[in-house]
């Protein structure tokens, strides 16, 4: 390979709804640099980005894939994401490791419910967004149309680059060239406006050249407003617009040259900030990406492969990775040592000795890489670690279970693998129910995750729906005092505590607070005390399920010189929490998730009629193109465990839908009796 400097890099993530044509786009911007000989094609299984056995079944993208390209003086790394709903979590994964999102939307469908998540996920991490209108073939007289709609749902300030001619056999460049209006007829909107409204833009980034350009009428190069411009990307000011076709390659040139001159190289982005140490002492730290200070890299993908081991694939955002130099993962004290450092290039690992700032690059065979982890070559930064990454919550669940006797341990490790490689994937426990849980997006993602387990890793799992992951929560306050006293021959156990607890807003979780004066509760016990009102609160007190949003402090206690021990105070803090719960007007809450069903227009009644009958409640509906409609929807996830079989039922298959965790709410008072009496029977 060759070696570039850390300005000569570009890094990009493609994000995108499934058929919105981002891999075949990628197929077509690599086989324009030359980095394959010939462009593969998603229909025939044959393109790069897609090579995983499952991938090449399922012909759809289901892991984050690496691509990257040379050309011109620069490296360009690209990011390939899943686009289908149930794998978002997977496409955020690679964000902290690009400075710019690649956003592709089909002109034949236009925006999407991913399109729309992730460009509000990129702004919320600070990426550049370009956007890339794929498919113009044949949708001439939709583009228009379309602009206008992202303007509407994305922003006014999504502004055309380019712009399609009338024979849509190339595009006209509004930003990069001079004198634009010679390249031809644009099909619609007006070239030269398009430029004037581009400039003026990048320069209400820069008060000095835009009275230059409104004094003396100065025609401004792209080079003088480079530096303005990068502002306005940084910013969001400015979403990129450009139209292409990956099928007949209309447009594949431009976008490379959009790439290259406008996105931003690692120096010029938004950086990644560190925190540095835990808790209130915790700061925010922003790294300077220069090759010679020490070693900063972040893990934000990991795979596991029962032959080659664990492979992180890594960004470095400061120092310089040589291969056979010793690295530390996180606060671990023993480094591991750069064996093996390579760049992937779809299926394959391509050998380098170096990775500079910016660069992505990827090392095997490490046991304690996860996402997330930091990788550096000083104990000075020891402490240093990333923002946790905003993933999707987890929406449906399975319950598995050992198909043969004897294979729970092997099943646990299996498990526990795939969520290091998805970790919006969850396991939890529902210990009333004596079930392990596989929780994800929807069923797709489940069902992708057991047949990985069952073709990777030879494991086969029994399934069942699981019992819904209800919660449970106080509404008003409380206070309790217990003392646990226990003699039994030498020295005893005693711990006396008193309790005071409130509800938080929803979702807040979880805090206990220290109010005790004068050592009344020595301040060794306050752990033990914490921890048995979370093991309480772990167990519930209505129904079995897990308690959240609630605030517990200790005000007040006593302890015995002799017999005072952890675990008396474990027992105190736990059975004080239990008697204040019961005089808290305690509830139990249920998920509530956000739905967005997609039906055409004679189903709409059957849709709406029956989610009304299943509790749930239509939000609003909006017309789309080709007689469907949206129907927006809050429903509680226990009435929609199996609503993909009544929407094909009452569609005849016609309809899709998209699921998002919404919030806990209080279920009605009918079904919490009806779940207390089952709690007890059983």
């Amino acid at each position: 390979m060759a070696e570039f400097m850390t300005e000569q890099i570009r890094n990009l993530a493609v994000l995108g709804h499934s058929g919105a044509g981002k891999s075949s786009l990628l197929e077509a911007l690599l086989f324009e640099g030359k980095a394959f000989p010939q462009k593969g094609r998603v229909d025939k299984g044959t393109n790069h980005a897609d090579f995983t056995a499952q991938e090449k079944d399922h012909r759809h993208s289901l892991e984050p894939s690496f691509l990257y390209l040379d050309i011109d003086n620069h490296h360009i790394n690209f990011i390939d994401t899943p686009g289908l709903p149930d794998f978002f979590g997977r496409a955020l994964l690679p964000l902290p490791g690009v400075e710019t999102v690649l956003l592709v939307i089909n002109a034949t469908t236009g925006i999407e419910t991913i399109t729309q998540r992730a460009f509000e996920a990129a702004r919320a991490q600070g990426k550049v967004v370009l956007i890339a209108i794929n498919h113009i073939d044949g949708n001439g007289d939709k583009l228009a149309t379309l602009l206008d709609d992202i303007q509407t749902n994305l922003g006014p300030r999504c502004l055309p680059v380019n712009l399609p001619n009338v024979r849509l056999d190339d595009v006209i460049d509004c930003y990069l060239h001079p004198e634009p209006q010679l390249q031809g007829e644009a099909l619609f909107h007006d070239v030269v406006s398009a430029r004037d409204e581009l400039i003026d833009t990048v320069l209400e980034e820069d008060d000095e050249l835009m009275a230059l350009y409104l004094e003396q009428g100065e025609i401004l190069t792209p080079e003088q407003l480079h530096a303005p411009l990068e502002v306005a990307l940084r910013r969001g000011h400015l979403v990129p617009i450009c139209f292409t076709s990956a099928e007949t390659e209309v447009g594949i040139a431009a976008l490379l040259e959009l790439i290259i001159k406008l996105c931003p190289n690692p120096l010029e982005g938004n950086r990644q900030q560190f925190i540095k140490g835990a808790g209130e002492k915790a700061v925010r730290v922003e790294v300077i990406p220069s090759a010679d200070a020490h070693v900063l890299a972040q893990v934000f993908r990991v795979t596991i492969d029962p032959f080659f081991g664990r492979m992180g694939i890594f960004r470095v955002h400061q120092g310089t990775v040589h291969l056979g130099m010793k690295l530390f993962v996180g606060d671990e004290r023993k480094p591991f040592k750069v064996n093996n450092l390579f760049k992937l290039q779809g299926d394959k690992q391509i050998a380098v000795t170096s990775a500079i700032p910016g660069d992505i690059c990827a090392v095997s065979k490490i046991d304690e890489l996860t996402v997330g982890a930091v990788l550096h070559d000083s104990h000075d930064e020891d402490e240093f670690r990333m923002p946790e990454l905003d993933l999707p919550e987890p929406i449906f669940g399975l319950a598995v279970s050992a198909k043969r006797r004897g294979d729970e341990q092997k099943i646990a490790e299996v498990l526990n693998k795939l969520v290091v490689e998805d970790p919006s994937l969850h396991i939890a426990k529902n210990e009333a129910e004596g079930q392990t849980i596989l929780q994800g997006q929807g069923d797709l993602h489940l069902h992708i995750a057991l047949e990985k387990a069952h073709e990777l890793f030879n494991v086969d799992m029994d399934t069942d729906v699981p019992a819904v992951a209800y919660r449970e929560t106080i509404t008003s306050t409380a206070q309790a005092r217990y003392r646990h006293k226990k003699q039994s021959g030498g020295s005893g156990q005693f711990g006396e505590v008193m309790l005071a607890i409130e509800p938080l807003p929803r979702g807040a979780g979880f805090e206990f607070v220290s109010k005790v004066v004068g050592g009344a509760v020595p301040s060794q016990y306050i752990p033990a005390v914490e921890k048995g009102v979370k093991e309480a609160m772990n167990c519930g007190t209505l129904a079995g399920y897990p308690m959240q949003d609630v605030r517990v402090s200790l005000l007040d206690g006593k302890h015995h010189s002799v017999d005072s021990k952890e675990i008396a105070f474990v027992m105190a803090g736990k059975k004080a929490f239990i008697e204040a719960v019961q005089a808290a007007s305690p509830v139990i809450l249920e998920p509530i998730v956000e739905m967005k069903v997609q039906v055409a227009q004679e189903h709409v009644g059957d849709i709406t009629g029956d989610i009304s009958a299943n509790r749930g409640i239509i939000c609003g509906t909006q017309a789309l193109d080709n007689n469907r409609v949206e129907v927006a929807v809050e429903a509680p996830l226990a009435t929609v465990d199996d609503y993909s079989t009544r929407l094909k039922s009452l569609t005849g298959g016609d309809g899709q839908f998209s699921i998002s965790f919404s919030r806990y709410d209080v279920v009605p008072e009918h079904i919490q009796r009806e779940l207390v009496a089952s709690a007890k029977r059983d």
